[in-house]
């Protein structure tokens, strides 16, 4: 899908490219002297692992935050054993086409750690595996409780995919291929004598031993590249400070942000733009919509036409669930008794697990 926009680039861009810092010419972060009359600096390592300097205008950071993931601990760092056990934790939603990561995951026990996209779609694609491969099932683990909103908008959604991909980890959720765990925030990853996989969670709960984790904690900006620059980001979200309160997760989800555009993005270093998913620093509720207004308003910014850069002209779909952590993460289960109960029998929770309920279906 980036194939027409490189043909329109051409040489300009840069491939095998890694930015490695970001600063003012001949100024350091400290150095105030003519600070905003010099042009940037742009250090990058190429492919062949030479380095070069660039040098630039304005600096729009697009870089997501892909390369960032949340570890799983509780408290936002690793937990003990985490790292030990680095071989057998993958933190992004694996490749279940790819015949490698099918065996890597067919007939074993699997938690999947995580309440939102990256995790239904795990849950999905697992129960898929889980039809064809018997042995294979996953724990599903949330720091918050299963509510009515927990799969999202359903088919009242007003993107139509992400409604149904929620349908679908609930769908996983009831016909037994996952097992829910609510209200549990790891705190420490052991290996029993068998080598397997137990994590034992802030409250003192010892989950059943596992042969794989995988952790959908979220993701978090890189900015150690950019150190030398004077940015203003808010202390919670690691976000633009001006866009932080319009993002936060304690109070929006993704259809109740307020579009936005260059002013919100700024920086004290004027010139320099976090934009898309690094934007939005921890938050988890960016939608793609939203970084192609930023980048339409900061191009027209940096054209000059500053009336073009002021005006919304976006509109997000309101339904639809994609909170963030900073919601209540408490075992708030629903009574599965006035549910009807009209899914089916699940499988029996394991020691220390508790299943998703079966009502509402």
């Amino acid at each position: 899908y980036l194939q027409p926009l490189a043909d329109a680039l051409g040489d300009r861009v840069r491939l095998g490219a890694r930015v490695t810092g970001v600063s003012r010419a001949g100024r350091d972060r400290v150095v105030d002297a003519d600070r905003e009359a010099q042009p940037f600096t742009v250090h990058l390592q190429t492919a062949d692992g030479g380095e070069e300097r660039m040098l630039a205008r304005a600096v729009i950071d697009a870089s997501g935050t892909w390369s960032t993931p949340g570890p799983l601990g509780g408290d936002g760092l690793p937990a003990p054993g985490e790292l030990a056990a680095a071989d057998r934790i993958a933190y992004r939603v694996p490749d279940f086409t790819d015949p490698d990561v099918r065996g890597r995951y067919a007939g074993k026990r699997v938690v999947v750690l995580g309440s939102g996209a990256s995790a239904f779609t795990t849950l999905a694609q697992f129960a898929e595996l889980a039809e064809e491969v018997p042995g294979s099932h996953a724990v599903w683990v949330l720091r918050r409780g299963i509510g009515a909103d927990t799969f999202g908008g359903g088919k009242a959604d007003q993107l139509p995919e992400r409604g149904a991909l929620g349908l679908r980890a609930k769908a996983a959720v009831e016909a037994g291929y996952a097992t829910a765990v609510t209200g549990f925030r790891a705190e420490v990853v052991e290996q029993d004598g068998d080598g397997r996989l137990v994590l034992t969670g802030e409250d003192g709960r010892r989950l059943e031993p596992v042969d794989e984790l995988i952790a959908l904690t979220g993701f978090r900006p890189d900015l150690s590249f950019l150190s030398e620059l004077r940015l203003g980001l808010d202390e919670r979200l690691q976000a633009p400070a001006e866009l932080a309160p319009l993002i936060d997760p304690n109070v929006h989800s993704c259809g109740t942000v307020y579009p936005h555009g260059a002013r919100e993005l700024t920086h004290p270093e004027q010139g320099v733009y976090l934009v898309g998913m690094k934007s939005y620093g921890r938050a988890p509720t960016f939608l793609a919509l939203t970084g192609y207004e930023q980048v339409r308003s900061i191009a027209a910014a940096l054209a000059g036409d500053h009336e073009a850069a002021a005006r919304v002209e976006l509109t997000l779909p309101e339904t639809g669930v994609c909170k963030g952590s900073g919601f209540a993460e408490v075992p708030q289960v629903e009574d599965s008794a006035a549910g009807g109960g009209c899914c089916g029998a699940q499988e029996e929770p394991q020691s220390g697990e508790q299943a998703a309920p079966a009502g509402g279906c």
